[in-house]
Order: structure tokens, then C-alpha cells, then sequence
């Protein structure tokens, strides 16, 4: 038996990506606009969605929010990078590691094709390539797209909705700052049903300088109080009880349990 040829990656082709990447700016999807003043494109449809859900957030409700009970955020969400992120260049795959709520990502650069019949996922199916846009010898941009997903998800914690037939289209573009090389762009174009238009916007992240960087770990689940019941938010006390998230909310229907004597 002959082994396996191993796969060689010249990284001396490849951007310098290594390291920890922290988000510059607020959680939000536009950092350039305050967090209720976004400007998302939507129809008449989902502006009309969004505003009921802002509605019930202002009443302590999670509005169109999906993840108060830890469900996976998502593309184009993840991108947020509400935890520091780790890019890993591989010969055939770009792992992007980010220890939050499952947000982490693989990007197939092997020229392959859209698979048919593909599970879909919240954060979707990625096929990216580099390019070398200064015929340098070097790639020094990583373009990707990314469909097949799953939902519920929103933009951000807002709760800015996307379409429920979960027919996304995310495109990306990666690429260092050429004046210094600590900042990294991700120009983001999503297409979607409730998009009235492509809507763009570019995300910047700022190389952590110390080489050993502290890595923190996530586990949403440890912790987390918001329970949902029939579609409706609830949250557990500090002593485990169950408790309205909104002023004047009906109990959940208790049909199926012994119904204590006061």
C-alpha cells in the first residue's frame, strides 16, 4: 500500500490572515448607522414584520429576534463576530472559527459546484476563491458566496428580518487593508425576498497585536433564562421560577400538569 500524496499549501501565495480578529463597531449589521436607524431596504411586508417586533422588544418581548434561546444565528449574522475571530487557510477549505452560538464556517476553495439536494444550514454553504487582483503572483482577495440556508434569522439582535423562504444569497469579499495590514474588510451584499435591493455593507476587524491572544469560550446555553412557550417569551427567575416577559402576559396553558391547591 502506497500512502496518501499529502496536500502542499504554499502560504507564501496567500494573504497574511493569522491571528485574532475583533470586530470594530457596535453588533449591529450597518455600523455606520444607530441601531434602529439602519435603513434596511425592506418591503412594505417585512418593514411591517420589523416594526411589530421592535414594538414587542420595547415591551420586553424578543420581537423578530431568533436567538434568546441559543439557536444558531446564522449567515449573514455570524459575520457580526460578536466573539474574536480566527481565519484559517487550508488547501481546499477557509475555516473561519468564531466560539459563538455555532457560528463558525467553512469556505469550500476547491472549484467545486453547488451540491443538489444539500442539507441547509443556518449558516448556509459557502464556495469561495482567491484572486489576485494586482497579477502580483500573490491572491490578496478572497471572494465567497454563500446559499442554502435554514431559518429563522434576523440581520442582528434588532431583529431586522429575512425572508421565511430562506432563499438568501450572501455574497463577500476579504480582503486586508493595504495601508495596514491589522485591519481586515468584509464587504457584504445580501439578496434576499425581503430586500427591496442588494443591500451592502462592509465590516472592518482589527488584528489583535499580541501573539498569544486570549481565546474565550462560549456555551449559550450556560446561563440563559429566556424560555419560549407557545411562541411567546418567558424568563426564569433568579430562583427558577417562570416569569412574564411583558407586563400583563398570560401564564402558558398548564392542561397537562397537576394544578397545585393555593
Amino acid at each position: 500500500m502506497s500512502p496518501a500524496a499529502a496536500q502542499i499549501l504554499d502560504l507564501g501565495k496567500y494573504p497574511d490572515l493569522s491571528g485574532q480578529w475583533v470586530r470594530i463597531g457596535a453588533p449591529r449589521w450597518d455600523t455606520s448607522k444607530p441601531a434602529l436607524a439602519q435603513e434596511a431596504p425592506l418591503t412594505a411586508e417585512y418593514q411591517a414584520i420589523f416594526d411589530a417586533g421592535t414594538r414587542d422588544q420595547a415591551e420586553g418581548g424578543q420581537g423578530t429576534n431568533p436567538t434568546a434561546t441559543c439557536l444558531a444565528p446564522g449567515m449573514p449574522r455570524s459575520m457580526n463576530v460578536y466573539h474574536p475571530m480566527e481565519i484559517v487557510i487550508a488547501p481546499t477549505t477557509v475555516h473561519i472559527l468564531i466560539d459563538h452560538t455555532h457560528d463558525s464556517r467553512r469556505i469550500f476553495t476547491d472549484g467545486r459546484d453547488w451540491p443538489k439536494d444539500e442539507e441547509p444550514y443556518f449558516a448556509g454553504y459557502s464556495i469561495g476563491r482567491w484572486i489576485d487582483t494586482g497579477h502580483s503572483g500573490r491572491y490578496d482577495v478572497l471572494e465567497a458566496e454563500t446559499r442554502g440556508f435554514k431559518g429563522p434569522r434576523a440581520f442582528d439582535s434588532t431583529g431586522i428580518p429575512l425572508h421565511e423562504d430562506n432563499q438568501t444569497i450572501v455574497k463577500e469579499r476579504f480582503y486586508l487593508d493595504r495601508g495596514d495590514r491589522s485591519f481586515l474588510y468584509d464587504e457584504i451584499t445580501t439578496i434576499d425576498h425581503a430586500l427591496t435591493r442588494p443591500w451592502t455593507v462592509k465590516k472592518k476587524f482589527h488584528r489583535d497585536p499580541n501573539p498569544r491572544p486570549v481565546w474565550t469560550e462560549n456555551v449559550c446555553g450556560e446561563g440563559n433564562n429566556h424560555v419560549v412557550i407557545q411562541k411567546q417569551d418567558y424568563v426564569l427567575s433568579a430562583d427558577g421560577l417562570l416569569m412574564p416577559a411583558k407586563k400583563g402576559q398570560a401564564a402558558p396553558d398548564l392542561r397537562y400538569f397537576d394544578q397545585s391547591r393555593r
